[in-house]
């Protein structure tokens, strides 16, 4: 076929698959019969395939040109590179050390669910989950957090979980949103959670607490600087709106909006109140009475005392249950790190009582004063972020989402979560389409979320200025002379066994520099040479290395007359573990 025939083969196809469109769009507008849309869109189908066929097979010039590749990530996603992945598995690690500490099983779930399972769980968030269509025709979404997918195997667990189960789950993986990233703060499409949750019944506010717990301990562990965990309380929060006049349906849209108070001023929050979401500007007045209020049991007191607002149900179950967790809390030792914050409202649909957050002084944006970040007090508003032109996809439509100027924008919350009472239970009623078995499948639950990504936007400068080592190798085996392949490995493989991490090059025959170099670059602080005489007395000679921190030069290792130390062949592991070297590795502080 040559290429004019070719061409005018495509522009037919072209123009057919142009008329079986424009028939199924017809069908559609007419309602017609199911099996005839289902034809016509098969149809439609078989031509799309056989035009894209002929593209394929070189029909014309054209459809042999091939577009350059961009090698990049996709939006909102990054890599993380060997030295960065040592430091996000540190932060795991001591996540992890964290949860199974407090009892906690772990759990995994898919990366996508159905998307009914998501939908109406995140309130006005949920414009920025991810859709997916599989090839069987499933509706399905990449899970937007844990905790829905935790509420949903929990429903699936039917008599295992019961209203009186008690578990501590923990689980942690990839989660996926379609917002606006800002890579440098951990704020990306793609990042990774670390969820605790304790389900069950239990007597009042005791999981609540040692929730708050956990999070004060994971953040103590952490290299994150110093934290404050922020808390409030749905039912406390709903009562002020309501004895404000909030209202009914208007209350979780209003709460979004509070919820921004600890990155905009009380008169942006008021703002899109009253302006975007038609809050008369008496009631707001009203809110900002009690949102600006933090402290700690010395504002519950104050609110006890309100007599307008303990009037209010909600209001009043909810200061008795703050009332009793502040006392837990002094037995756990963490009050100081907790404030009563009454602009803490978290934004989720699902909350059902305490809610809580951690922050550090990188949470706030920039232009908010750094105590503030710790404090939550309201400052004058940051500079508005500048949007860039968003630019036109391949079908000619405007992209949605705009370009952020990264240096006004914080890293956020590291932790946040609260109690969620009532998901369990809705699931069990969807599944029963029976709504009144709601209160009957309901299982209380609560939890708190961590952003590994965040941490690590925080603690990864922290290690790069310390010049914190990126491998945990602690051995490097070299041989003298001859290669001696075989006796290297033969180290090593002892080594390996006794839960030391050694490495050697990879080579029949290395030269000395050679060795010393590969292991430097590692920072290896123990270098076993073997020597063919000192193998043949059963000897080995090992020597120390140490690297010191210049300032605005890197890591510099410290030079040493030292030869080394002789140490007897089947002694090395236990020489080994005696040194400083070793127990600084086992405590963590190398």
């Amino acid at each position: 076929m040559n290429i004019e025939s070719a061409q005018a083969s495509l522009l037919n196809l072209e123009e057919e698959i142009s008329k079986q469109t424009a028939l199924v769009n017809e069908l559609r507008t007419k309602n017609a019969e199911t099996s005839a849309l289902e034809e016509a869109k098969k149809k439609l189908g078989e031509l799309k395939k056989t035009l894209a066929l002929s593209k394929g097979a070189g029909g014309s010039k054209e459809g042999k040109k091939k577009e350059r590749l961009l090698l990049k990530t996709a939006k909102g996603t990054r890599d993380y590179g060997p030295a960065e992945m040592h430091c996000k598995e540190h932060i795991e690690r001591t996540v992890k050390a964290v949860f199974s500490l407090y009892g906690g099983s772990q759990l995994d779930t898919p990366v996508f669910e159905r998307k009914d399972i998501l939908t109406d769980k995140y309130g006005e968030d949920s414009k920025l989950i991810f859709d997916l269509m599989d090839q069987g025709g499933e509706q399905l979404a990449l899970r937007y957090d844990h905790t829905v997918p935790l509420a949903r195997w929990l429903a699936m667990q039917g008599n295992a979980a019961s209203s009186t189960g008690q578990s501590k789950i923990w689980q942690v993986g990839k989660v996926y949103r379609r917002d606006n990233p800002v890579m440098s703060k951990g704020r990306m499409r793609e990042f990774s959670q670390a969820d605790f949750d304790i389900s069950g019944v239990w007597d009042p506010m005791i999981p609540d607490a040692e929730i708050i717990s956990l999070v004060a301990t994971v953040c103590s562990r952490l290299d994150v600087g110093d934290f404050l965990i922020k808390m409030n309380h749905r039912k406390i929060l709903d009562g002020i709106f309501e004895v404000c006049g909030v209202p009914p349906e208007k209350i979780r849209t209003i709460s979004s909006a509070v919820d921004k108070l600890d990155k905009l001023p009380w008169a942006e929050v008021k703002k899109e109140m009253t302006v975007e979401k038609g809050l008369p500007e008496d009631i707001a007045d009203k809110i900002g009475e009690y949102v600006k209020l933090k402290g700690g049991p010395a504002l519950l007191e104050q609110l006890k005392a309100d007599e307008v607002l303990m009037a209010n149900k909600s209001a009043k179950q909810g200061a008795e249950e703050m009332t009793i967790l502040f006392t837990l809390l002094r037995a756990y030792r963490c009050l100081e790190k907790v404030s009563f914050d009454m602009s803490l409202a978290r934004g989720l649909d699902y909350y059902t009582g305490l809610i809580y957050e951690a922050v550090v002084e990188a949470s706030a944006p920039p232009a908010f004063k750094s105590a503030d970040a710790l404090a939550g007090t309201s400052t004058p508003a940051p500079e508005k972020p500048k949007k860039k032109a968003s630019p036109k996809s391949t079908d000619g439509s405007l992209e949605e989402e705009e370009e952020i100027d990264e240096s006004q924008v914080g890293v956020g919350s590291i932790a946040a979560g609260g109690r969620y009472d009532n998901l369990v239970g809705s699931f069990v009623a969807s599944a029963a389409g029976d709504e009144k078995k709601a209160a009957k499948g309901g299982l209380p639950c609560i939890g708190v979320s961590f952003g590994l990504d965040r941490v690590f936007a925080i603690v990864w400068p922290k290690w790069v200025e310390r010049g914190v080592r990126t491998k945990d190798t602690l051995v490097y085996v070299m041989s003298a002379g001859d290669g001696l392949l075989e006796e290297r490995i033969e180290l090593v493989r002892e080594l390996r066994e006794a839960g030391i991490k050694a490495d050697f090059l990879a080579k029949a025959k290395p030269k000395l520099p050679a060795q010393f170099l590969a292991g430097e670059r590692d920072e290896v602080p123990f270098a076993v040479i073997l020597g063919g005489e000192e193998l043949a007395k059963g000897l080995v000679t090992v020597k120390e290395q140490r690297w010191e921190l210049v300032p605005g030069q890197g890591k510099r290792k410290i030079e040493s007359a030292d030869k080394g130390t002789h140490v007897k062949r089947e002694e090395l592991i236990d020489w080994l573990k005696s040194r400083d070297g070793w127990k600084a590795w086992v405590a963590g502080e190398s």
